[in-house]
C-alpha cells in the first residue's frame, strides 16, 4: 500500500484577495476594499465584509463570488499572494 500526499502546486495553493469595488450599484456596501477572501486549493472561496455586520460567506468558486457581487463588472479581485 503506497501513502500518496497530496501535494500543492503554485497553481493550486490557497490564495488570499481583496474585493474592490469601483462602483456601488445598492449603495450598501460602499466603494474602495469591501471584502477580504481567500479561495482555497479546490476552488472553494470565503469572503468576509469590511463593513458592519462582518458577514462572511462561502462560495463553491471565484466566478459565483464575482457573479453574485460583481456589480456588473465594477468588482474587481485583488490577489494579495
Amino acid at each position: 500500500m503506497t501513502n500518496k500526499k497530496h501535494i500543492m502546486s503554485s497553481k493550486n495553493q490557497m490564495r488570499r484577495f481583496l474585493l474592490i469595488r469601483m462602483e456601488d450599484l445598492t449603495g450598501i456596501s460602499g466603494t474602495g476594499e469591501v471584502a477580504e477572501g481567500t479561495v482555497f486549493s479546490s476552488g472553494l472561496a470565503v469572503i468576509r465584509w469590511l463593513k458592519k455586520p462582518y458577514a462572511m460567506t462561502i462560495y463553491q468558486s471565484l466566478d459565483d463570488v464575482l457573479l453574485i457581487h460583481g456589480h456588473e463588472g465594477r468588482t474587481k479581485l485583488q490577489f494579495i499572494d
